[in-house]
């Protein structure tokens, strides 16, 4: 396993009949779903991000401007950047959970189609759940048409699950982790479960056995946080978990990268997706094997700019 949802009847009659006049039903009252108690850490939470989107807006950051004019990029910048996003690891696997170590690894992508299973902890509201929903299909569906592969929010079974919980609700996701992902270690369930303040959302893509293609995945996103900070998070997991796992601080403009610039799935972000995808490359390559036709790649798709 490679770690990183009328009948008409008609008749003859010998006296006109008279039917008695419908009566009306009486309406079922509506259900008043009260919202569950939320704990005074996930309203700290709440107050918290607001202030992050804030501090990071009036930086100049969190910027939504996808196809930004002071951030040029050439075909070699765009190639290196594939590589070090798409062939490297954020994490390595370790007996104590995931660790923090930039590790070279191997292309990895879906083959089956992308089934998107959208589930929202009980202390989201009815307005902001229909929002995010209209905003996630509409995303899947710009991302398939990226990448030309099968990408959909479905209703049943889901292959990529994503979970828009608060505090309280993401530490009782444990047991439904691990019926989804039952290769995951205790520890590495943890880490989707107990997060730190400063992770403000994460996904798990699994692939089968030794395999590098991915068969699975779990992604997690903070209902606490404000609008552009929660979109920004489904906008960053749910393309990391399509196979571009890593960060770096070379890429620009790009949210694959940890200086938070870039709010929204960036014209650079969307060529190397696309990129990802292109049948000249395939799951299990390796920088070297991958190199000469990835900037093959990048010069087809931008020209000769180097």
């Amino acid at each position: 396993m490679t770690l990183m949802v009328a009948v008409a009847l008609a008749g003859c009659s010998a006296a006109p009949v008279t039917s008695p006049a419908p009566q009306p039903r009486p309406r079922p009252k509506a259900e008043v779903q009260t919202p569950p108690p939320v704990s005074a850490e996930s309203r700290a939470l709440v107050d918290y991000y607001a202030r992050v989107q804030a501090d990071l807006l009036a930086q100049g950051l969190l910027r939504t401007d996808g196809a930004a004019k002071d951030a040029p990029f050439t075909d070699t910048m765009l190639a290196e950047n594939f590589i070090r996003v798409a062939l490297f690891d954020e994490y390595r696997r370790s007996p104590t959970g995931l660790v923090a170590q930039q590790t070279q690894s191997r292309l990895r992508r879906w083959e089956a189609p992308v089934r998107v299973g959208l589930t929202f902890g009980a202390s989201v509201p009815a307005d902001r759940r229909a929002t995010d929903r209209a905003r996630i299909a509409s995303y899947l569906a710009r991302l398939s048409s990226i990448t030309g592969h099968p990408i959909a929010l479905v209703d049943r079974d889901a292959n990529f699950h994503l979970q828009i919980v608060n505090e309280d609700e993401r530490r009782a996701l444990g047991p439904e982790i691990a019926a989804r992902l039952p290769d995951l270690s205790p520890a590495e369930i943890q880490g989707l479960t107990n997060l730190p303040r400063s992770t403000y959302c994460i996904v798990y893509a699994l692939s089968e056995g030794s395999s590098s293609t991915y068969a699975r995945a779990f992604a997690v996103v903070r209902a606490e946080h404000p609008d552009l900070l929660r979109l920004s998070c489904i906008h960053e997991e749910i393309a990391q978990g399509l196979g571009l796992a890593n960060d770096s601080p070379l890429a620009r403009p790009s949210i694959f990268n940890d200086d938070e610039e870039f709010a929204l799935l960036t014209h650079q972000d969307e060529l190397m997706l696309k990129m990802l995808y292109d049948p000249l490359l395939q799951p299990g390559m390796g920088a070297a094997e991958a190199r000469p036709l990835i900037h093959e790649l990048a010069t087809r798709l931008i020209g000769g700019n180097s």
